[in-house]
């Protein structure tokens, strides 16, 4: 379960924000943003003073991961309307602009664009100001570098999303001190990695394994160490996947969740399966820290306590599924079924299908908040980490590691049964991969994985060529053009925009 203490604190964004370049900190060279006079907020220049201000720096960190620009439209945009497994969603005539997305007709003058980038170069900003602040203050010297662990797989996480979506960006890995330090090029994609991979290094030789109830959410050893997996594997650096995979079953500290449909169920958040999570709440004395849109902009729409329908199951995705597998069911809610918890789904509506993924039961709903404000956002599950080292050990030469991995994220989902998803027993590399990226859509579906995930596996004519992706140039999105235009040309466009 979830402590209350510590996500109210997350919450607090504001007053801790001014510290006021954490917030408004430019990410080109928009000068008007140090004009900011963030009223309210606690002067920068009696901040950083003891060890009270660190603790809310971090928190006001981590609390910026769950905005409407990290977890809400712009990530449905980047992360996952593009893939075969989602589209809009919602009424045909509203936000359309996703339309753009879902066909690669995109320019770089949509707003998701901006928005997306803006949203992790806060992230990145807010872990900056705590790299560059936080060593000189006077405090609890194992506490320090935590916190700054803690802020280094922040920024690692942000990049990460941002060199996926763009490929070369800037590289900032400092507070600039000044406004000329404002406008830096965008560094090639190699180095953003290396910096990346340094940051989740340095996080996990500190970071601990797990946290106490008061601290429950936070960036953890397994976290930096399967975040550094996974972007090992976008480099294809498979021996460095085995290990780092294997390091993390190791340690002991997670298990598969029996029930895969209770497992996104706001009761079961941060259970043995998370490994980070994005902490979100409802808390009646403080609607600042209930603002989490990430549910409510998928839930069912035309209910109350539903939400806005948009980021749908696609038909394609519901005919993927191996026959009875009840992942079907626990990934996608169906108009006019009645889920679980009693709720009634209409049978007409815009569409045929939601996320259930992202579901909060209607009864869960208070007047006045966002509908699901308390779901959390899943971002690394150990059944991603058991995927990847399957995908590693099979490129290794490690079929019968591969096969195990591979069989108990199977058999987590078969339960009982004995006469659905048998085992897979092929052991012909160009097989067991194919198998191996078949469980990962009907595992991780839904989950903002999909896209990227067969961009890099070279399969993007093959399964998105349908929708208008092209090859060499739709591997990343455009940069945002008010960003080039507020560089003065020093940021430059990806090839074909």
């Amino acid at each position: 379960m979830k402590n209350i203490n510590f996500k109210t604190g997350l919450g607090r964004i504001g007053l801790y924000a001014g510290l006021a370049s954490i917030l408004f900190l430019p990410t080109s060279c928009q000068d008007s943003f140090l004009d900011t006079d963030p009223q309210g907020k606690q002067s920068g220049d009696v901040f950083w003073q003891n060890e009270g201000d660190a603790t809310k720096a971090v928190n006001a960190m981590y609390a910026n991961l769950r905005s409407w620009e990290n977890t809400a439209f712009a990530p449905i945009a980047i992360e996952s309307v593009g893939s075969d497994e989602t589209e809009k969603g919602s009424s045909a005539s509203d936000a359309t602009f996703f339309n753009a997305y879902d066909n690669f007709s995109v320019g770089s003058t949509e707003g998701q664009l901006d928005g997306f980038w803006k949203g992790q170069y806060v992230n990145i900003n807010y872990a900056n100001q705590v790299l560059d602040n936080v060593p000189a203050i006077e405090m609890t010297a194992a506490l320090k570098d935590r916190y700054l662990a803690e802020a280094k797989f922040v920024r690692a996480y942000s990049y990460f999303r941002l060199v996926r979506a763009f490929g070369d960006i800037p590289l900032r890995l400092k507070v600039p001190a000044g406004t000329a330090e404002y406008n830096i090029p965008r560094s090639a994609k190699a180095e953003v990695y290396a910096a990346i991979e340094k940051d989740l290094t340095e996080a996990a030789a500190v970071l601990p394994v797990s946290y106490g109830a008061s601290d429950l959410g936070r960036a953890t050893k397994g976290a930096a160490l399967s975040l550094h997996a996974k972007v090992s594997m976008y480099q294809q650096k498979w021996q460095q996947v085995y290990d780092l995979t294997t390091q993390v079953v190791n340690s002991g500290k997670y298990t598969l969740f029996a029930d895969y449909y209770q497992l996104f169920r706001v009761k079961n958040e941060n259970a043995s399966e998370s490994i980070f999570e994005i902490q979100n709440e409802l808390v009646l004395e403080n609607k600042d820290a209930s603002n989490s849109q990430y549910s409510q902009v998928q839930g069912t729409r035309g209910v109350v306590g539903g939400g806005w329908g948009f980021n749908v199951p696609t038909k394609a995705l519901a005919d993927s599924y191996e026959t009875g597998d009840p992942r079907r069911d626990a990934t996608i809610i169906f108009r006019g079924e009645t889920t679980p918890e009693g709720d009634v789904i209409p049978a007409t509506g815009d569409n045929p299908m939601y996320n259930q993924k992202s579901y909060v039961p209607f009864s869960l709903f208070v007047s006045g908040f966002n509908e699901g404000a308390q779901q959390n956002v899943r971002v690394i599950r150990y059944a991603d980490v058991l995927l990847m080292n399957a995908e590693a050990a099979n490129e290794l030469g490690k079929s019968a590691e591969a096969l195990a991995s591979l069989e108990l994220v199977r058999a987590r989902a078969r339960g009982a049964s004995t006469t659905i998803l048998p085992k897979v027993t092929a052991t012909e590399k160009a097989t067991l991969q194919k198998a191996i990226w078949k469980e990962r859509q009907s595992e991780l579906a839904m989950e903002y994985d999909r896209y990227f995930d067969v961009i890099r596996q070279g399969r993007g004519t093959e399964v998105f060529g349908p929708k208008g992706w092209k090859a060499n140039k739709n591997e990343v999105w455009p940069v945002p053009q008010t960003e080039i235009d507020l560089s003065g040309g020093i940021l430059t466009q990806n090839t074909g925009y």
